[in-house]
């Protein structure tokens, strides 16, 4: 298996689980989060940023072309400090909106991940707006699905929490 057949697959199996889990909610579960305090995102935040989590910056990463939100200069180094609270992040608004999103950005680190080669994939350095240091463009791809993969976690635990029927097989499902 080659790097681009790793991360097609690892995609592909990430985008169909959290579709999945996506199909467990319903519009009345958008409103929903963990607790009032803490700064926590609604269920339709989580979805929104988890549709925007993996394809675009996969696409960033190969394309140098960033598309990044308009309250952050990554540059600088106090950005996280700077984030919004959650109550102004966005959200979808229904469950549809959710899965097409989710569609639209698979598609998108898909397409982008042929653009590159393997070489590109196993020599290329790049760096991202949040951190300058040159990294491996195959490991910040990786990241990229580690990153998507952690908010598909984070939904099961919504799930979870909301009282759906989830359990691990849901999580890693087939």
């Amino acid at each position: 298996m080659n790097g681009h057949e790793l991360l097609q697959q690892q995609i592909n199996e990430t985008f169909t689980v959290s579709e999945r889990l996506i199909k467990l909610l319903d519009e009345k579960d958008l409103s929903w989060k963990p607790s009032e305090t803490n700064n926590w995102m609604t269920t339709g935040q989580l979805l929104f940023h988890l549709s925007q989590s993996c394809g675009i910056p996969i696409r960033g990463f190969i394309t140098g072309q960033w598309a990044m939100p308009a309250h952050s200069d990554m540059n600088d180094k106090k950005t996280e400090h700077k984030l919004p609270p959650a109550e102004k992040l966005q959200t979808v608004t229904t469950v549809a909106e959710a899965l097409s999103m989710l569609v639209a950005d698979r598609n998108v680190a898909l397409e982008a991940l042929n653009l590159c080669s393997e070489e590109d994939l196993s020599s290329k350095k790049v760096s991202a707006p949040w951190d300058p240091t040159p990294v491996n463009l195959g490991k910040r791809l990786l990241g990229m699905i580690d990153h998507f993969n952690q908010h598909k976690a984070q939904l099961f635990y919504y799930l979870k929490l909301q009282g759906k029927p989830v359990n691990t097989m849901h999580l890693y499902g087939k």
